[in-house]
């Protein structure tokens, strides 16, 4: 695998995509097309993930990374308007949505709802109705799924008592989106608003702009402060998915919404935050944010990701000051020097932290740092989609 220069990766982005589409076979079936040699890199990475699993049925399971990466990948499936990308998402669906609209797995857990933003996008786009009900049945888990005393949603039933950062964005997308789109609109913002809320009173930190990872309401976990039950660490993309969600849901919500002004000052907190802790040198952001002066953190793709897009919509839509945009332009300069085109030349990403527990700081410095894991792939795809019309 060749390593690309920043003015290398930079000439990639700003080039146009040539892709030959095959007309007689399955298109989630075959392999993706060898790119041209001057595609963008969002076809880049996408089609090396379609190239190393062409059928996508032999995907993980019912999840959020791989839905995120499939999500990102419809982003720039509206963008070119090539179905074999559409269908190479509906098929990994249809492994786990049956006819009726039966999903293989059940939701007992924040994680598991994630994937139901494809069910949304898969009724929308085809019209079949077993999408719809799998959909519902998401969120009519809502109804009597688990909370805290003061209502945030567990982040998983095997992990009771605890709110975790990343829920937020797990949760909360899919239910706005949701309920926009079949008229539950007012219960859906009124809930998403709600936890926003609750999971800043337990896990902000005012003096920092940042957020801890996640809180035990029954203070029985190890990383649990005896006082303030929060975790003690302020890990990369627990805050990344924060913002994005924040970003997400903002984009669909009311201006007329009571709570609106809020959530937008939750993401002005934490966009300033994202400036203060931006590595100068590199543009991007390290694993524990706080610690960059550490010789065993490092700096990680997947969450540099995160606040770039959070920093450029929150500018884009008149959240935050003009100047932020620099700050998003540098992040994403940084992202570009992670990318790298193998001899077949499809894309990689590099530096991203694997999926992640809540535990001490060795733990956190210890994750393995993998190459094309789903996290980075679609956190890459949904900055980079956007980024493209900045």
């Amino acid at each position: 695998m060749k390593d690309f220069t920043r003015r290398e990766s930079l000439k990639l982005l700003a080039a146009a995509p040539l892709l030959t589409t095959s007309l007689h076979r399955s298109a989630w079936a075959m392999k993706a097309e060898k790119p041209s040699a001057q595609p963008d890199w969002s076809r880049l990475v996408i089609d090396g993930m379609l190239h190393r699993t062409p059928d996508p049925r032999n995907l993980s399971g019912w999840g959020y990374a791989v839905s995120l990466f499939l999500y990102g990948q419809y982003l720039f499936y509206k963008r070119t308007k090539e179905k074999k990308y559409l269908d190479y998402i509906q098929g990994w669906v249809d492994k786990h949505v049956n006819d009726e609209g039966v999903i293989d797995r059940p939701i007992t857990a924040l994680d598991y709802v994630l994937p139901g933003n494809l069910l949304l996008i898969l009724h929308k786009e085809t019209g079949q109705k077993k999408y719809k009900t799998a959909a519902d049945t998401i969120r009519h888990t809502f109804d009597n799924y688990p909370r805290t005393e003061d209502g945030g949603f567990w982040h998983a039933l095997s992990r009771q008592h605890q709110l975790w950062l990343d829920g937020i964005f797990m949760g909360m997308p899919f239910l706005v989106r949701y309920g926009s789109a079949y008229g539950e609109s007012k219960y859906t913002f009124d809930e998403a608003a709600k936890q926003f809320q609750i999971y800043a009173s337990h896990l902000n930190d005012p003096k920092s702009g940042l957020m801890f990872h996640a809180y035990d309401e029954s203070g029985a976990q190890p990383w649990a402060d005896p006082t303030t039950h929060h975790s003690a660490y302020f890990w990369c993309r627990a805050i990344g998915w924060f913002g994005m969600a924040l970003i997400e849901v903002l984009e669909l919500m009311p201006h007329s919404h009571p709570q609106r002004e809020k959530l937008i000052a939750q993401l002005r907190q934490l966009c300033e935050a994202y400036s203060r802790y931006q590595d100068k040198e590199t543009g991007l952001w390290f694993q524990i944010l706080d610690k960059g002066e550490d010789p065993n953190n490092w700096r990680e793709t997947s969450s540099s990701c995160m606040y770039t897009y959070t920093l450029s919509m929150a500018v884009k839509r008149g959240y935050i000051a003009k100047r932020y945009a620099e700050v998003a332009a540098k992040g994403y300069k940084g992202v570009l020097t992670q990318l790298s085109k193998d001899d077949d030349g499809f894309g990689h990403i590099a530096n991203i932290c694997e999926g992640t527990n809540v535990g001490d700081l060795a733990y956190y410095y210890n994750r393995p740092r993998r190459t094309d894991d789903f996290h980075g792939l679609g956190a890459f795809l949904i900055m980079n989609e956007h980024m493209r019309t900045v």
